[in-house]
């Protein structure tokens, strides 16, 4: 079943799309967000969700991952792999509390992981949370394209790798690959100053407009999904084991420590579901 939008009529509201399967939760968070003013949609199935992020366009998702037809987890892949800037925060909601669960469902591109049962004014908080960091980058990204147009300023480049900021478009071997609002954010930011090294606490201040609960895995997650969208550029986005990143100096050498950490993440990730496994077949 796929609910009809409600909100208001005379002004815009941010959109909300609530994929969860069980009447009871769906309908007390379609109630709890449409009592604060947002426009809300709720899917019971994967199908439906898959449906309503191409015609309701939500700015956030709340998404269950064990729903009859497919898993949450695919959901959220798809949402990540868009070609749309424009993509919308997720959280996902889930009985799954291991660590390992949080951990893949962060590696898949989830902005947070609440766990069930929980309150639902605890859950309303971080998504208000997500909404501002999500509104704070765009409208960052919006000023800045604006002002590089203003000053005429051209297109950044490193090597292979050139971004049109004004355009919002990114290329490699003049080929064009879709990044995220998000993304092209951290990009421009690193491209503004190759060489120089930006720690986790720094990129989420200055990226991502930090806030408190969110974690530096964040940062990790979005580094690796940008590092796989450059291709034949990944290694210019290189890794400073334990204290941040940087894209490589104009004609430098590539940094040796890069491949190690672009998969340390994964590497781990692995590891902990293997070690999960090893666990329950004992």
């Amino acid at each position: 079943m796929l609910s009809p939008a409600m909100g208001s009529e005379t002004s815009p509201k941010e959109r909300v799309l609530v994929v969860e399967d069980e009447p009871d939760i769906s309908s007390s968070l379609e109630y709890a967000f449409r009592a604060s003013g947002y426009e809300v949609q709720v899917a019971d199935r994967g199908e439906l969700a898959l449906a309503a992020l191409e015609t309701f366009h939500p700015d956030l998702v709340l998404l269950d991952l064990m729903l009859p037809d497919m898993s949450g987890m695919e959901i959220c892949r798809r949402v990540r792999k868009s070609p749309s800037s424009d993509q919308p925060a997720v959280i996902i909601l889930s009985a799954r509390a291991q660590e390992v669960d949080r951990v893949v469902g962060f590696e898949i591109g989830a902005d947070d992981y609440v766990v069930k049962p929980f309150s639902v004014r605890e859950l309303m908080l971080r998504v208000e949370a997500r909404l501002r960091t999500r509104r704070a980058v765009i409208d960052a990204l919006i000023a800045e394209a604006a002002a590089s147009a203003a000053d005429g300023v051209e297109a950044l480049g490193l090597r292979n790798l050139r971004v049109d900021e004004s355009a919002h478009r990114v290329f490699v071997d003049d080929k064009e690959i879709h990044v995220s609002a998000l993304e092209m954010r951290l990009l421009l930011y690193l491209l503004r100053s190759p060489g120089r090294m930006r720690t986790r606490r720094e990129l989420l201040t200055e990226v991502w407009g930090y806030h408190p609960e969110v974690a530096s895995r964040t940062v990790d997650t979005h580094i690796k999904r940008l590092r796989d969208k450059l291709d034949t550029a990944a290694d210019l986005l290189q890794t400073v084991r334990g204290v941040g990143f940087r894209l490589a100096e104009p004609n430098g050498p590539q940094d040796p420590s890069d491949d190690q950490g672009s998969t340390s993440l994964a590497a781990s990730g692995n590891q902990r579901q293997k070690n999960h496994r090893d666990a329950k077949a004992r």
